[in-house]
This record gives C-alpha cells, sequence and structure tokens, in this order.
C-alpha cells in the first residue's frame, strides 16, 4: 500500500515539476526573449565573426579588436542594404496590390460572378418566378456585401500597413540596440564569455558548453535541412511553372519557394490568390494547373519536412511534425525552428548522461 502511495507521490512530483519547466520555457520565449533579443542577437553574431577576425587579424598582425569593428561594419553595411532593397520593393508591391483590391473586384471579380448568375438563371429558368425573384434578390446582395467586404478588407490591410509603419520605431531602436552591442560584444568577446562561464559550478560549465557545441551544430544541421527542402520545392515549382506555361518560371519559382519557409504565408501566401486570380479572368487551365501544382507541393512538402529534419535532429518524424506544429502556432517563425532544436537538444543531454528527463 506504502509502494503504491510512494508511486502516485512520485508522479504527481515528476508531472509538476515538468509542467514548471514547460511554463517557464513558455515564459522565456514568449516575454523575455522580446526583451533581451537584441542582446541574444549581437552575441550570435559577434560569434560568427570571432573566428573570421582571429584569422585575419594572425594574418595581418592588427589588433583583433579593429579588425571585429571592421568586420561589424561590413556586415551590417552588408545586410543593410539588402533589406532596404528588398524591402522597399515589397512593401511598394504590396502596397499598390492591396489599394487596387476594389478596382481588381469591379473589372474582374464582379463581372466574372455577373456571367456566373446568368448561366444559372438561364439554367432554372423554367422554374418558378417566385423561386427566381429570390434567387435575383439574394445574389444582388451577395454581389453588393462581397464588394463592401473587398473594400474593407481593402482599407483593413492599409490600415495593417500603417500600423507596421507606426511600429517601426521602436523596431529600429532594438536594431540600433543590437548593433551597438555587437560592436562591444565582438571587441571584447573572449572576456565577457569567459566572465560569464565563472558565474557556474564546473559541471554548469560543462553543460553550458556542451549545450553550445550541439547548439551550433544542429543549427547548421537544420539550415542544411530547410535548404535542401526548399531546393526540393524550387525544382518542383520550376518543372510545374514551365509545364503549365508561365514565363519567368526560374525567378517565380525561386521567390515562391523562399516564401515557402515561412509558416504564416508559405507556398499558398502567393500560389492560392495567383490561383483565384486566373480563374475570375477566365484562365482556368492555368488556374488548375496552379491549384494542382500547389496541392502536390503541400503534400510533398508535409512528408518530406519532418523526414529530412527529423533524421538530421535525431528525432522520429512524428515528434518532429508535433514540434513543427506546436511551435509554429505558439511562436510562430521562432517556434517553428527553436521546438525541434530544443527536443534535440534535450534527447542529446539524456542520451549523454547530462540530465535525466525521460527514459
Amino acid at each position: 500500500m506504502e509502494s503504491q502511495y510512494t508511486k502516485k507521490k512520485s508522479f504527481i512530483i515528476n508531472a509538476v515539476y515538468v509542467l514548471l519547466i514547460a511554463l517557464i520555457v513558455y515564459v522565456a520565449l514568449k516575454y523575455v526573449f522580446n526583451l533581451i533579443s537584441p542582446f541574444l542577437f549581437a552575441f550570435g553574431i559577434a560569434y560568427l565573426l570571432k573566428g573570421p577576425a582571429k584569422c585575419i587579424s594572425s594574418l595581418l598582425k592588427i589588433p583583433t579588436k579593429w579588425v571585429s569593428v571592421i568586420l561589424v561594419v561590413l556586415f551590417y553595411s552588408t545586410i543593410g542594404v539588402l533589406i532596404s532593397l528588398v524591402g522597399v520593393k515589397l512593401i511598394s508591391t504590396a502596397t499598390t496590390i492591396i489599394s487596387e483590391l476594389p478596382t481588381i473586384y469591379e473589372s474582374q471579380l464582379e463581372p466574372f460572378l455577373i456571367n456566373s448568375f446568368h448561366g444559372i438563371e438561364n439554367a432554372v429558368s423554367g422554374l418558378a418566378p417566385t423561386f427566381i425573384n429570390m434567387f435575383n434578390e439574394g445574389f444582388d446582395q451577395f454581389v453588393n456585401t462581397l464588394g463592401v467586404n473587398v473594400t474593407n478588407l481593402s482599407l483593413s490591410l492599409v490600415g495593417a500597413i500603417s500600423n507596421i509603419a507606426s511600429s517601426l520605431p521602436a523596431f529600429f531602436i532594438k536594431i540600433l540596440i543590437m548593433i551597438i552591442s555587437t560592436f562591444f560584444i565582438a571587441m571584447d568577446y573572449d572576456i565577457l564569455s569567459k566572465f560569464m562561464l565563472r558565474q557556474f559550478s564546473p559541471k554548469g560549465r560543462k553543460i553550458i558548453l556542451s549545450i553550445k557545441q550541439y547548439m551550433v551544430n544542429t543549427l547548421f544541421v537544420v539550415i542544411r535541412s530547410y535548404a535542401l527542402i526548399m531546393s526540393i520545392t524550387f525544382m518542383e515549382l520550376f518543372i510545374g511553372l514551365s509545364i503549365i506555361g508561365i514565363k519567368n518560371a526560374i525567378l517565380i519559382a525561386l521567390t515562391v519557394a523562399l516564401f515557402d519557409i515561412l509558416p504564416v504565408l508559405g507556398t499558398g501566401g502567393i500560389m492560392i490568390p495567383w490561383t483565384l486570380i486566373n480563374f475570375f479572368q477566365g484562365n482556368f487551365e492555368t488556374g488548375i494547373g496552379l491549384l494542382i501544382l500547389y496541392i502536390f507541393i503541400t503534400v510533398i512538402r508535409n512528408i518530406i519536412e519532418p523526414k529530412i529534419v527529423g533524421s538530421q535532429l535525431g528525432l522520429h518524424p512524428v515528434v518532429t511534425l508535433f514540434c513543427l506544429f506546436l511551435g509554429a502556432n505558439l511562436f510562430g517563425v521562432i517556434g517553428l525552428f527553436g521546438f525541434p532544436i530544443t527536443l534535440s537538444l534535450l534527447k542529446h543531454l539524456n542520451d549523454a548522461g547530462t540530465i535525466r528527463i525521460f527514459k
């Protein structure tokens, strides 16, 4: 009897322990990460530039600090120019498309709906006049409501872009803090890293160094895995678009493959609107081709992603799929990458005997 009670008590304690850890991780990712993210990214960038800085310093006999400063300037200058060019083009294109939604509705979607209605009306012309009148009134109301909704959607999207623009000052402050922090961390990376390690016990330092080494290797593995997935998606798109007869198939395939990595947009963020526009314009063959291509890519992506990412991280495909789904829904892009990596790290530490979480 006592043994049964002890087992139940142990189970409850372990369950509460796991829930507390999960709660701490959730709060840390949801709130704390947002506060310290500029410094974390700065530390990561400084770590990436540490190796090249030491190599150049030894070759040119220049102090490592000054080489680090030059590399940080070059890094942020290159990234800044690329983001500025791409960002301005994307924002201007998105704003133009959104502002033209009502015009697209009036010139293409509404005539398509009216022609479809006339076809249905001719098909049911032999029915009772009362039914036909009700059908006419319902259709008119549907078209008017749809037109109002399209206009409201356009205004809402423009408002969303305005809200994003209004939040840019806070975003730029974070970027500025990250850039300044990168300079200071890159100049004294060894001093700062050794200071932080000294705050832990020998066992704690061993765990931290093990986590660091594993995370660096795992990030490389994840990047390589998603690069492979994007390459497969690009080839599928290029071949499919070429068969359909779309011009500039290579450029379009590359753009859609890049969007495919984002959990919110994905392939459907481009392919579904593109398919609908072709249907509204009467290009049924192209629309059906795009729809079939989108379904094919989505099915293949859902099959290969858990397999490729899971095999690289040492996780079962079902576990990987669960982590991808849960992470994307809870934390977006960060969760999409972070959840599988975190679980892989915990499995690695558990297998190595560093910690004991599961059997």
